[in-house]
């Protein structure tokens, strides 16, 4: 009885301490990932306080101005460099959304060999890095006249990122009931009907995800744009920003507002799509179940 006792008098204790214990791993995790951003964070801020500061020739004496950024756009081709870079963006993610949709569904409603092969061969091709078909495609290019041109620094990074996209696409899919579809081919629907209707609906998260997946791809790419792009006013923003850092290195204040122009597209694309990042549509699909 006195053991009892003890054990019961024991147990408010114990469970007093497994919430401290509890909200002082909480506070560990808190702190991990604040000392992260803030190490990611630092860079940033460096190259955005260093665009609003006078440049070493500026005659103004203000702490903040703009002036490094009317130089860049006045002076330089950055808007030209920035319109290149977002008309070649922007095809990638269209053309490999519009393909890695479709493909994405067959790899994860199909069955059978066909599919089990192309599933492999995409893990295979994904693990190849780019670089290493740089030079047999500068040959085939040269020949069809695609070097030195937006389109087929287009080709190239749709091809890079179409299987991961696939793979992130049929990813997705998996995650929506058959019965949904099942459901709509009950009431009429034609098997297109049925991935237009009900799983790319549900699907915006993933379709968001690989866009922009295939966004960063193409809008960050250095290697393979300078071995195929050799006229500066046919420069993505990444070449543009080596180039002029180059020519202007001792002018910091206007490199860095070059280097802004090019940080600001992801950040307002990542902004603005963010409210659409949910699985709200799926789960309203799956209340009745």
């Amino acid at each position: 009885m006195t053991i009892l006792h003890e054990t019961v008098e024991a147990l408010p204790q114990v469970a007093h301490r497994e919430p401290q214990r509890k909200s002082g791993m909480r506070w560990v995790r808190f702190l991990i990932v604040l000392v992260i951003t803030a190490i990611a964070i630092v860079p940033v801020v460096v190259v955005l306080v260093l665009s609003i500061r006078p440049g070493s020739g500026s005659s103004t004496t203000a702490a903040v101005t703009l002036e490094n950024f009317r130089n860049i756009f006045a002076n330089t081709h950055t808007l030209l460099w920035l319109r290149n870079s977002l008309v070649v963006t922007l095809g990638t993610v269209f053309v490999s959304v519009l393909v890695a949709a479709p493909a994405g569904y067959v790899l994860s409603r199909g069955r059978g060999r066909t599919v089990s092969g192309y599933s492999l061969l995409l893990f295979i091709v994904q693990s190849f890095p780019v670089i290493t078909a740089v030079i047999p495609l500068f040959i085939l290019f040269a020949k069809l006249h695609l070097v030195d041109n937006l389109a087929g620094l287009g080709i190239i990074y749709v091809g890079a990122s179409m299987s991961v996209a696939i793979w992130m696409m049929a990813a997705y899919m998996d995650s929506i009931p058959r019965s949904l579809e099942e459901a709509a081919w009950i009431d009429g629907a034609s098997v297109f009907g049925g991935f237009f209707r009900i799983v790319l609906r549900n699907s915006l998260p993933g379709v968001l995800a690989t866009a922009i997946f295939t966004y960063l791809v193409s809008w960050n790419d250095y290697l393979v744009a300078i071995v195929f792009i050799r006229t500066e006013t046919k420069f993505t923003l990444p070449l543009g920003v080596e180039s002029f850092f180059q020519q202007n290195v001792t002018d910091w204040g206007s490199v860095m507002a070059v280097a802004v122009v090019m940080m600001a597209p992801p950040v307002l694309v990542f902004a603005f799509l963010n409210r659409w990042f949910s699985v709200g549509g799926i789960g309203g699909s799956l209340a009745g179940q």
